[in-house]
């Protein structure tokens, strides 16, 4: 049936009217309330199973994607079938209650008969509905049908804001009766209705209990016609729809506009719904799952009244609801009538209703209606159920006839315990401590089995909300708990520490306030300010105040007074009153003892002078006298007032306290909120008092996150990606961060292992990155097993989706209070700026924000800075520096005297004043974050599938205009062509294509119209003659000074204004699409951002990020399934690629070749896996390449794009293969390197690209330099120093440069020419420090600093060390301080000053040494750890080397051709001598066999070819030592005088003065006995840089600060 037909408008009277009765709609009402009608008719009660459980399913589903919008269709589908059966069979919908329905038949009572047969009908088609239907979400939804005919009862009430309407009687109560009685797919008829209807066509079965009848079928007799029949029965509904309109399935569709009654429907709507319905929102808008705390309130009446009477009973109980409920935001969302009496069904947090405090005012407003209905006329007993938790909030029903409703558990609860615990007002647990209300005004209740309700836990009756003190209760009395340190407060009990030590010296007032947000711990921080504050010359007094404390009176004064005079330990008045009189006889007159008896409850008899006393003067009377009492209480001892919650503090406390503050000594410490309103003028007088200090509360640092989980889970360790969500997720608050551990440990996602889990050898990509991190130092205590072992380790599950994890209530509620107290226009701006991700640009908001301009969002977004929203950051390097730091974003503040706005609390007109401040700074951002993910997820939820989807399709059509590089990088893909593969369609001209149609027209892009190639400078002209190295030498230095120059002179058209924008690009652009086409279920373009995402953080050196994003990838690529299309093959291969490199990255080798050999498979390049293919191979690249090397090759057109992606790809992969396979020790893999090698070059060349020919020309020079093919290397790198001598000058061939020069450093750093890599080193920094290229100057500065450390130049080492320092600080680099701290200790270690102190450099490492980039990166860790292990080895401490040396040792197995792994491993073996020494001096069993494999592995890591050369002195050096150690002299002098040729050779005067110092020593003889014990005291008397600078020690008696090993065991050979 057609719900509407084609006459149908949209009005909003029709959508008014879909959410009511025809009842309602086409009644006549007198305005009087109450109102009373009576009418005769059936009603048809449908009870739906299964949609509880629903409800509950999906409220606690792991993933946000099971969400309200999932559960309102499924509900719906199932309810709108029912709905839509009942109105084709003519009935009407009176109500939803949440997973039930009433309908109605309105007819005369000589119809009922006919009208029975019909609505059974109805009855069991539905019931075939559900036998037909399939179920959903593996639950079995069924109903059960009571029917019930008669006389029936309307009553309307209300007041003048909403109108209630209820049907009462006794067919309601036989309805009930009758679905109580029924059984799933049953149909019950009531006694009376069964007598009423034709029983001749019914067949039922009887009850031997009662007289309801079970339907078991119609037996109509032959011949009926029951459609004829049922037109007929048709006709006795007023407003069924007939005739030409048939068709239509209401006619309450078809309204036609009428103010009038439009506007008295309204006034049965709640609020929320009448202004959906204003502002044209879709049906979805307000269906969410929300916490919330529901009220069931039932109303029992005296005794059997008439309609009339009963009607003014709920007249005025709902009266006396409403006014409650509308101070605490509740709302009346249902009333029901059952011989139960009357229900209301009370609801706090409905959208836009949110406020704090939800479950303390829900008990507030319950206790408020119990003793108002208590006293009602006609009312016997008053029962409420108060219940908190999630429970699904939505429009339920059918297009043409639905309601908004509640359902779930939670709201079952409510009504069963509103029945089963009659005359009390009952809560659950969850309301109970969500309160936060002292224990005293509760009483648990014994448990009873209710229907439908498993075990919820205790039940309590609160028994009222009027404070009254009960002394020795409201203090503070959480217990320090001494295992549980309070973490990330150091600064802010320094401040306590400071007041403390102030007021105990001058002996005057302070005041020490601390305010922070929900969550951030400030009742945790009084509790250890109470602890530290304890002494033997002062009095601490703690107090805990709750919300209800406000309203009460001088109460915060009474606590203090009641402290004061040791009346908290009285158990009875009478005790009190003994102790007031001794206390107080000599300050007060007995005849006024009777002013104490309100506040301290005693029962003083009055006196005649006290009874004249007005209020106020008794008021004063009483200030004055605690004002005595304290006078001379500070003379005895010193008070320290201690209040928790201060924000409740009562204004008359408040006066008090000011004027004691004012006139004694007393120092009073407050935590507090930040005030919902404007304090009192006493408040604000104290807060600007000049000795009071106000510290706003930032939150805690990751750090502090981390141990936190480690505490809360009992563990020693957590894993990194764990650590990172908790880290982000929390914001650095701590609340949060328990909640976030809960919420996982609920779902199940928490794994534990034993503590040697990461000690495991063998790797796999899975378990790559699973780090374990530690908490600090000083908490590993708290975290170690009583044998001081670590117990476990915490991880994630694999393959736990985090970024769209469920949210737990708890903070979804905090997000809710914060979301429904804004503006509309705020509001709004949040939930779109949801859609964009947790960071976005004001660019992409704008996008977002239909018909506003800039000025409305800049006042928008200062006004949600203000409000700790959002974060605001004008760069990607500014987000990037605040996300790891959240002081810096979250920085105390101490305010004294007077208070500014900017900092916290303003008030009046100074809260718009800072406002408008703020605005001209968010005017000038570029990049705006949430600063909660907590409130991104929580509005991101709001929205309904397809609004989700159109806002995603608009952000990606804005965003795919920038997803490529940044001008400055030529406007690239990450993966090189990778667009050209994948087609996605992108809205703008490729760059590439520009610059051709450009060319073609004759025109010149800027960088090449900077030099023409006439003006480029003298290109080196190789002569017939081979040029001598020192010729070459001389010519490359005089190149790139001359590009240098050149480039310095025309600065600001060759080389960029501003730095590389990638980073905001991948941040801003790439992760967005990613994020947006996810969720739009474009996995194929989803995937193609995240390779692309992951492609740029390893350009960076972030492997981690990298690894996290090929994992999400590897997910959409078995999603996409087996569909094995170009594009997809090009995809998979470059995951695998990218793959390959991580693991090459992080040193798991053979990882690292299984995935390239995998891409380049995929690539059509499959690389030989035995020798015969091998040297097959060897031969076709072979005449490939010499193709390629022909003077005259055919001329031939480039390769395609599609041809270029695959190409690029190739040459990553075998650039990597040779390395890779260089490394082994078997000499066949030599083969495949050379194969690995030539291939690389082939593949570049056939990209016939300069910047691919002169890389693979480099590195198949340096392949062949550490295989020591002399005329190879020459002849290659000859060819690419030439190639970058015919490069134009330009951004592009800058770059090329710059790279040249750095690579040309690096190999001849790692060959051992020193001054060469210098030389060449110090250019290449120059020219990236031109183009602005961070991370490239740090890799340089490293290799300079490693450079002039050898040539022992202090000097220029020590400038060195100053900037790589200050680029880390500038950058927060960790990986440049992590270098800059081992430089350091190799300064102690080998070149006899400090530059840093060892304790420093060890700092460093304890803290750092869990930080991913630095663990996973090759060698920089395992030098740190190596360095300190030589120290403590030299020091002769053994157990702290053993520490350390292990560590190293992990470490050794991340094997990465790189030079700083082979530095790290030089000094790991130089520790391993060391203790070989040690074992021989202690004539250790195992110290000869030790020894030899020592020598070995030695040998080994010189004879491979991929070791640097530069470190070959050392490593002689080493061998030497073990030689000398074991005995063997000739060995010794070998190696000795190899290692002084090569120090000679490479200019390495660091290690050749040592050498010197060595040979001279061990063949001396005459200062052996002398060398035992000196390095422990140079060690001690290190001189520091500054004194060397300062000229107190001279250079020159450094170079005896040198560990010189001793050799005892050489003495017989002498």
């Amino acid at each position: 049936m057609n719900p509407c037909g084609n006459e149908v408008q949209d009005p909003a009277i029709i959508r008014v009217a879909a959410h009511l009765p025809d009842l309602i709609v086409y009644g006549d009402f007198a305005k009087a309330r109450p109102c009373v009608n009576y009418f005769d008719g059936v009603l048809m009660f449908v009870d739906i199973s299964g949609f509880t459980a629903m409800t509950e399913k999906f409220s606690t589903a792991m993933y946000m994607d099971r969400g309200a919008e999932q559960l309102v269709e499924i509900l719906n589908r199932y309810l709108s079938d029912i709905v839509e059966k009942v109105l084709v069979f003519g009935g009407d919908i009176l109500k939803f209650a949440g997973d039930s329905l009433l309908a109605l038949w309105k007819v005369e009572r000589k119809q009922l008969k006919d009208m029975i047969l019909v609505i059974i009908k109805c009855s069991l088609e539905i019931h075939e509905l559900f036998e037909t239907k399939e179920s959903e979400e593996g639950l079995d939804i069924r109903v059960k049908i009571g029917l019930a005919a008669g006389h029936i009862t309307m009553l309307i009430f209300g007041d003048e804001a909403r109108n209630h309407f209820v049907v009462t009687g006794q067919v309601v109560e036989d309805v009930r009766f009758a679905e109580n009685v029924a059984k799933m797919n049953e149909v019950i008829l009531s006694p009376n209705c069964w007598q009423l209807c034709d029983r001749r066509m019914i067949e039922i079965e009887r009850f031997k209990e009662h007289r309801a009848a079970k339907v078991a079928l119609l037996k109509l007799p032959s011949g009926f016609n029951f459609d004829d029949f049922f037109n007929k029965c048709m006709t006795f509904m007023n407003y069924y729809p007939s005739g030409q309109r048939k068709h239509i399935l209401r006619l309450a569709c078809l309204l036609r506009s009428d103010p009038t009654l439009e506007l008295s429907l309204q006034s049965y709507l709640m609020e929320s719904i009448s202004r959906q319905i204003r502002d044209k929102q879709l049906r979805g808008y307000l269906s969410e799952l929300r916490p919330v705390t529901t009220v069931f309130v039932n109303l029992k009446f005296k005794e059997r009244k008439k309609a009339d009477i009963i009607g003014l009973a709920i007249q005025d109980a709902c009266a006396h609801i409403s006014s409650v409920l509308k101070v605490f935001r509740g709302q009346i969302n249902k009333v029901f009538m059952f011989d139960k009496g009357c229900s209301f069904l009370c609801v706090f947090g409905f959208p836009g209703e949110k406020v704090p405090d939800e479950p303390t005012n829900a008990l507030q407003s319950a206790m408020n209606i119990f003793d108002l209905c208590s006293h009602t006329e006609n009312i016997q007993t008053v029962s409420i159920g108060v219940t908190s938790g999630i429970v699904f909030c939505g429009i339920v029903g059918h297009t043409m006839r639905h309601e908004y409703t509640v359902i779930g558990q939670k709201v079952n609860t409510a009504a069963r315990m509103m029945m089963h615990y009659p005359g009390v007002v009952s809560c659950d647990t969850v309301t109970y401590s969500g309160s936060n209300l002292p224990a005293y005004f509760f009483k648990e209740l014994p448990k009873k089995a209710m229907k439908g309700v498993g075990d919820c836990g205790p039940i309590y009756q609160c028994l009222g909300l009027n404070e009254k003190v009960v002394f020795g209760m409201a203090y503070l009395i959480h217990n320090r708990n001494e295992s549980y340190p309070l973490l990330g407060r150091d600064r802010e009990l320094r401040y306590f520490r400071n007041g403390m030590k102030e007021f105990l010296t001058y002996n005057h007032s302070r005041v020490l306030m601390y305010e922070g947000r929900y969550g951030y711990g400030k009742s945790e921080l009084l509790m250890e300010i109470e602890y530290l504050a304890q002494g033997e010359d002062h009095r601490t007094i703690a107090i805990a105040l709750t919300k209800v404390s406000l309203e009460q009176k001088f109460y915060t004064v009474q606590i203090l007074m009641a402290s004061v005079l040791g009346l908290d330990t009285c158990r009875h008045y009478r005790e009190r009153q003994t102790r007031l009189q001794n206390k107080l006889r000599a300050l007060l007159d007995g005849k006024f003892f009777c002013l104490l008896n309100d506040i301290f409850h005693v029962q003083f008899p009055f006196s005649r002078e006290v009874s004249k006393m007005s209020t106020l003067m008794k008021q004063e009377q009483l200030e004055l006298l605690f004002m005595n009492i304290l006078e001379q209480t500070v003379i005895e001892e010193r008070i320290i007032l201690i209040v928790d919650e201060a924000q409740f503090v009562d204004s008359a406390s408040w006066v008090f306290m000011e004027r004691v503050i004012r006139t004694l000594p007393i120092f009073i410490i407050m935590s507090l909120s930040p005030f919902e309103h404007a304090p009192c003028a006493a408040a604000r007088a104290v807060i600007e008092n000049r000795h009071t200090t106000y510290i706003a509360l930032g939150t805690i640092q990751p750090k502090d996150i981390r141990s936190k989980a480690c505490l809360d889970l009992s563990v020693s360790g957590i894993s990194k990606e764990l650590d990172l969500y908790l880290a982000e997720a929390s914001g650095g608050i701590p609340y949060y961060c328990k909640e976030l551990l809960q919420n996982l440990n609920h779902h199940g996602v928490l794994t534990f292992h034993r503590s040697d889990y990461e000690e495991k050898t063998y790797m796999t990509w899975k378990n790559l990155f699973k780090n374990f991190i530690k908490p600090t130092v000083e908490l590993r205590r708290f975290t170690l097993s009583d044998e001081g072992e670590a117990q476990d380790i915490c991880g994630l599950l694999s393959g736990v989706r985090l970024r769209i994890l469920s949210l737990p209530a708890s903070l979804k509620e905090v997000s809710l209070v914060q979301l429904d107290s804004m503006s509309f226009s705020d509001q709004m701006l949040v939930r779109r700026a949801a859609i964009l991700g947790l960071t976005f640009t004001t660019e992409q908001l704008l996008e977002v924000l239909p018909g506003w301009d800039m000025k409305m969002m800049i006042k928008a977004l200062a006004t949600l800075v203000e409000s700790y929203i959002f974060d605001c950051f004008r760069n990607a390097k500014e987000l990037r520096m605040g996300l790891k730091q959240n002081a810096a974003s979250h920085e105390l503040h101490v305010r004294s005297q007077a208070l500014r706005p900017s900092e916290g609390m303003a008030w009046h007109g100074e809260a718009e004043e800072a406002v408008g401040e703020l605005q001209s700074v968010v005017a000038e951002i570029r990049i705006v974050r949430f600063c909660r993910p907590i409130m991104q997820k929580t509005a991101y939820e709001l929205w309904l599938k397809d609004e989700k989807r159109a806002m995603h399709l608009t952000c990606t059509r804005f965003l795919e205009e920038d997803a490529r590089r940044c001008q400055l990088c030529r406007g690239e893909d990450f993966v090189p062509y990778h667009h050209f593969v994948v087609d996605l369609r992108f809205n703008r001209l490729d760059l590439h294509n520009i610059h051709k149609m450009a060319k073609s027209h004759g025109f010149h892009t800027k960088e090449e119209a900077v030099f023409p190639s006439a003006e480029m400078p003298q290109r080196v002209k190789t002569s017939p003659e081979t040029p001598s190295p020192e010729e070459i030498q001389e010519k490359i230095l005089g190149f790139f000074d001359t590009v240098i120059s050149r480039v310095k002179a025309s600065e600001e058209n060759a080389v960029p204004s501003e730095p590389c924008q990638c980073e905001e690009i991948l941040e801003m652009v790439l992760l967005p699409l990613a994020h947006h086409f996810l969720a739009l279920g474009e996995d194929d373009k989803a995937l193609y951002y995240l390779l692309e995402a992951a492609a740029a953080y390893m350009s960076w050196g972030d492997n981690y990020k990298g690894y996290m994003h090929l994992n999400e990838a590897d997910r959409l690529l078995k999603a996409l399934g087996k569909e094995k299309s170009r594009t997809q093959t090009f995809e998979s291969a470059a995951f695998y690629s990218l793959k390959g490199q991580i693991c090459y990255n992080v040193g798991q080798l053979f990882l690292a070749k299984k995935m390239l050999r995998k891409a380049l498979k995929l690539l059509n390049q499959n690389f030989p896996s035995n020798l015969l293919t091998l040297f097959l191979r060897a031969r076709v690249e072979k005449n490939r390449h010499s193709s390629f090397a022909n003077p005259h090759p055919k001329e031939g057109s480039p390769p395609g794009e599609k041809r270029l992606a695959h190409l690029y790809q190739q040459t990553v992969c075998f650039s990597l293969l040779w390395r890779i396979y260089g490394l082994n020790y078997f000499f066949y893999y030599k083969y495949y390197g050379d194969l690995a090698a030539m291939m690389q070059v082939n593949s570049a060349l056939e990209t016939q690209n300069d910047f691919q020919i002169i890389k693979a020309y480099l590195d198949y020079s340096l392949y062949h330099q550490l295989r020591n093919c002399q005329g190879v290397w020459f002849k290659y790198e000859v060819m690419a120093v030439e190639k970058t001598f015919h490069l134009p000058l330009k951004a592009e061939g800058i770059q090329v440069m710059a790279y040249v020069a750095d690579t040309l450093s690096y190999m001849k750093f790692i060959l051992g020419c020193l001054d060469l890599a210098i030389e060449l080193g110090s250019r290449a920094q120059k020219m990236w420090a031109l183009l602005q290229n961070p991370s490239k100057q740090y890799s340089v500065l490293c290799r300079l600093t490693t450079a002039l450390f050898l040539k022992n130049k202090q000097k220029q080492l020590v400038v060195l060390l100053q900037r790589l320092w200050d680029f880390s600080v500038a950058e927060d680099h960790t990986l440049s301080k992590g270098f800059f701290y081992f430089v350091c200790l190799d300064i102690m270690l080998y070149s006899g000053f400090v530059y840093r102190t060892f304790e420093e450099c060890l700092k460093f490492i304890h803290q750092n040494e869990d930080n991913t980039d630095l663990k996973f990166h090759s060698g920089i860790l395992l030098a740190l750890y190596s360095c300190v292990a030589i120290w403590y080895a030299r020091l002769e401490k053994w157990d702290d080397f053993d520490i350390f040396s292990k560590k190293a040792k992990h470490l050794m197995l991340r094997r990465t051709p790189t030079a700083l792994y082979y530095e790290g491993v030089t000094r790991y073996l130089e520790g391993q001598v060391l203790n070989l020494q040690k074992q021989i001096e202690q004539e250790a069993e195992n110290a000869q066999d030790y020894g030899v494999e020592l020598l070995k592995t030695l040998e080994r890591l010189v004879a491979q070819n991929m070791t640097c050369p530069v470190f070959y002195p050392r490593l002689y050096h080493l061998m030497a030592y073990v030689c000398v150690l074991m005995g063997e002299v000739e060995n010794c002098n070998l190696f000795l005088s190899t290692a002084l040729k090569l120090s000679e050779l490479q200019g390495n005067v660091l290690e050749k003065s040592w050498l010197n110092m060595t040979k001279e020593l061990w063949y001396s003889g005459t200062e052996l006995a002398l060398q035992e014990n000196k390095w422990l005291r140079t060690a001690l008397a290190l001189p520091s840089w500054d004194s060397i600078v300062t000229g107190d020690v001279k250079i020159e008696d450094i170079q005896k600060n040198k560990f010189l090993i001793r050799v005892t065991i050489l003495e017989n050979y002498c």
